[in-house]
């Protein structure tokens, strides 16, 4: 007889005897011996991977978080701040390492087409990006969960437009799971098909109609091949969560992406009602006509 779960993080279940062995670790206490190494220590001996085989070691580290939070275990301060997590002074990153707004803004979208699609990597840019996410995104700054691409867009001239981030999906999304027909176990099978589109900016400074439209429509043909090419895994869907009223979708709308109804004003681990979030419309955009087969196969 399999052992019942104890408790569920970021989609996997960890049993009584499991969860002994991660305080047995926590409890290690070398000096050397950071939030990093913990993770992929608890990846390694959990064989817990991507479809890819690569360790799922961001997903562990999220996983660990939680449970400290939820005072499961006791996690020591981490050793630095900037890397895998969120700066210090993120949003005092100078204007000057990034390129300033235009002189002259463009008013037409034939005046910046085409676009170009930088993917952003560890280093500078990275710190860069994610100081203008603090800074002008309404839900700022924190690294995303698991499988990620983040982009800066330019214009042909190469002044910067907008930035985005992709992330993993929602673990359960009820209208979500409904559209595609999705039980349980074949969504635990296939969501990592699914691209959540977790951050969208306009730079505040950029007034140009159909531009965000034409940047998701951009990103349906160019994201899939960028996905495939680090994770080796073919996206077949993307999902937004659109906050009302702040937002209404337009542009998601006018990209054909199908608002398919509203979360419940939870967090995803709100199991008990304690905690109000703002509802959200939910948006998916299929990303080839087989994309059902697919993610029910």
């Amino acid at each position: 007889m399999s052992e019942s779960p104890a408790v569920r993080y970021c989609g996997r279940d960890f049993t009584a005897d499991e969860m002994k062995w991660i305080r047995r670790m926590v409890l290690r206490r070398d000096p050397n011996w950071t939030r990093r190494a913990m993770s992929v220590a608890l990846c390694e001996h959990l064989q817990w991977r991507k479809p890819d085989g690569a360790l799922k070691d961001m997903s562990a580290r999220v996983a660990l978080l939680r449970m400290h939070r939820d005072g499961l275990i006791e996690l020591s301060p981490p050793k630095q701040t900037g890397v895998g997590g969120k700066p210090k002074d993120l949003a005092q990153v100078a204007d000057t390492d990034w390129p300033s707004a235009l002189i002259e803004l463009p008013q037409d979208l034939r005046q910046v087409r085409p676009l170009h699609f930088e993917i952003i990597k560890a280093g500078p840019r990275s710190r860069i990006w994610n100081s203008f996410i603090e800074r002008y995104h309404y839900l700022g700054y924190k690294p995303l969960p698991g499988a990620q691409m983040r982009y800066l867009v330019r214009s042909a001239n190469h002044e910067p437009l907008a930035l985005l981030g992709f992330g993993a999906a929602a673990w359960k999304t009820a209208p979500r799971d409904q559209f595609i027909g999705w039980s349980a176990q074949c969504r635990e099978r296939n969501l990592h098909l699914l691209v959540n589109n977790a951050r969208f900016l306009i730079l505040p400074w950029i007034r140009i109609p159909n531009l965000a439209s034409h940047i998701l429509a951009c990103c349906e043909k160019r994201l899939p091949h960028d996905w495939l090419q680090r994770y080796s895994i073919p996206p077949a869907m993307f999902e937004t969560f659109c906050e009302i009223p702040r937002f209404a979708g337009t542009c998601y709308q006018a990209a054909n992406w199908i608002q398919v109804g509203q979360t419940q004003g939870r967090g995803k681990l709100d199991v008990r009602n304690e905690y109000a979030l703002p509802i959200k419309d939910i948006w998916l955009k299929p990303l080839h006509r087989n994309w059902k087969t697919v993610l029910n196969s």
